[in-house]
């Protein structure tokens, strides 16, 4: 090898060593740099301390919230767990520092638990949340300190129902210092685009997240308060499928049922088997609404007009029923049967008289042994004659008063088959009357949840 060469090589292996010690010089001066600022930072540090030079001086914490997801809407409980990311900006003027007099650091790491740091709460919570503990801030120069934590908040919130399933909520997250007044702790709330990082494959979709600031006044004093109003839309696909087409589709079918005779045993039964249907319907949709909403969901009022509708309707008809089919003999039986009672009895006593009537008959004209005189003979005639006429006279009465009865079975049959056309007439006005409103609420059923599925789908292309 040539010595020109060697002594190239020589020197390029020199440089790269004299660069590399450089560097780690530089490195370790730097280091040593971050560990003196830290130190210099906190060691006459008071966490206990509001950070302010001047007492009178109010601290402001700067607050911006970030929606990740709605995990949870317990409409049951009324309560709203969501997946926020919190931010909170403060600055302490007791940690800054010139950055060109430490080799240009502008932004160093604390622990939390070394520095001061404001005591805010979310007032609307209804249970401990779940955050991931996150030990260390960020601080800059200017002594502008940034805590930043992930947290799943259980909070209350007052569901508004009566548009189920094309409703929207909103819900409250309002953060407030726990001991500190305005006059000490101040609050600003800023409201990022939250539609950027939102998670929207579940229920529930983000429309915004608006802010407001207020001043509470209590007896203890004036305390600042931060709102973020998370307003949320369900999608109500599932719904409309899993609920609202099967409840169309069984009120259809019911109204089918009007077209039964009201007097039908068969209408009877299959109303019964709608009302349990509809029962079974109301149950499952009570495990969607919750026990104690502001309104009155307009499907559960839809539900149980269509229930009392039905109800009414198998009343009429099992009175009906009840009053033209009731339990005892039909006025023709006992028409019929009493008829024949006293057709029976009127062959008996003929069939007597002329019983009586054979022997004389027969003794009469040749009977020689015992023969009467001829003046007793017509004393017999004349009380044969007036027994015979007695006799046809009963006869006569009976079958008078026989046809006296008929007639007045005949006028209660009359009277009977009258009550019962009127009720029937009345019955089918009724029934009818009922099918009528029957078919009315439906189809404003039909109309408010296409309306409702319009204004929907109209915000959601807006969206």
């Amino acid at each position: 090898m040539p010595t020109g060469s060697i002594t190239l090589f020589l020197l390029l292996l020199l440089g790269l060593l004299a660069t590399g010690s450089s560097s780690a010089v530089a490195g370790c001066a730097r280091n040593s740099t971050l560990h003196r600022l830290t130190r210099r930072l906190l060691r006459n540090y008071s966490k206990g301390v509001r950070p302010v030079r001047n007492w009178a001086q109010a601290t402001t914490v700067y607050l911006d919230l970030f929606v990740h997801a709605v995990l949870d809407v317990d409409s049951q409980n009324q309560k709203l767990t969501t997946s926020i990311w919190l931010q909170q900006s403060w600055k302490d003027e007791f940690l800054t520092w010139n950055s060109s007099l430490h080799d240009g650091i502008r932004e160093v790491s604390l622990l939390l638990s070394s520095i001061w740091s404001p005591d805010i709460t979310i007032n609307e919570l209804v249970d401990v949340s779940k955050s991931l503990d996150i030990p260390y801030v960020y601080v800059n120069a200017s002594g502008m300190v940034r805590n930043q934590k992930p947290m799943q908040v259980v909070s209350a919130c007052q569901l508004e129902l009566y548009a189920f399933p094309f409703d929207t909520q909103t819900c409250s997250l309002t953060f407030s210092t726990i001991l500190h007044t305005v006059e000490d702790v101040d609050l600003a709330a800023h409201a990022a685009d939250n539609k950027q990082i939102f998670l929207a494959d579940g229920e529930w979709e983000l429309l915004s997240v608006p802010s407001r600031y207020q001043v509470l006044s209590t007896h203890s004093g004036r305390y600042a308060e931060a709102q973020f109003h998370i307003v949320i839309r369900r999608r109500p696909l599932l719904y409309v499928i899993s609920l609202l087409i099967p409840s169309i589709f069984l009120m259809a079918v019911d109204l089918g049922s009007f077209y039964l005779p009201p007097t039908c045993g068969t209408r009877i039964t299959f109303k019964g088997s709608m009302l349990v249907g509809y029962t079974v319907f109301k149950v499952n949709m009570l495990a969607e609404l919750p026990g104690a909403a502001l309104g009155t969901p307009l499907i559960g009022v839809f539900f149980t007009v269509c229930m009392a509708l039905l109800v009414l309707s198998l009343s009429l008809s099992i009175l009906l029923v009840k009053c033209l089919h009731p339990g005892k003999v039909h006025a023709w039986q006992r028409l019929t049967s009493h008829c024949c009672r006293g057709e029976s009895g009127s062959d008996g006593e003929d069939r007597g008289a002329n019983s009586q009537a054979a022997p004389a008959a027969r003794q009469a004209p040749g009977c020689t042994e015992g023969a009467p005189l001829p003046g007793e003979a017509a004393v017999q005639g004349e009380e044969g004659r007036w027994e015979g006429m007695s006799t046809q006279k009963a006869a006569m009465e009976e079958i008078l008063a026989q046809l006296l009865l008929i007639s007045s079975r005949l006028r209660a049959l009359d009277r009977d088959s009258r009550q019962e056309a009127d009720w029937l007439r009345l019955s089918y006005k009724l029934d009818a009357l009922l099918f009528q409103v029957y078919a009315g609420v439906v189809a404003i059923y039909a109309i408010t949840l296409g309306a409702l599925w319009v204004t929907w789908s109209s915000q959601q292309q807006e969206g």
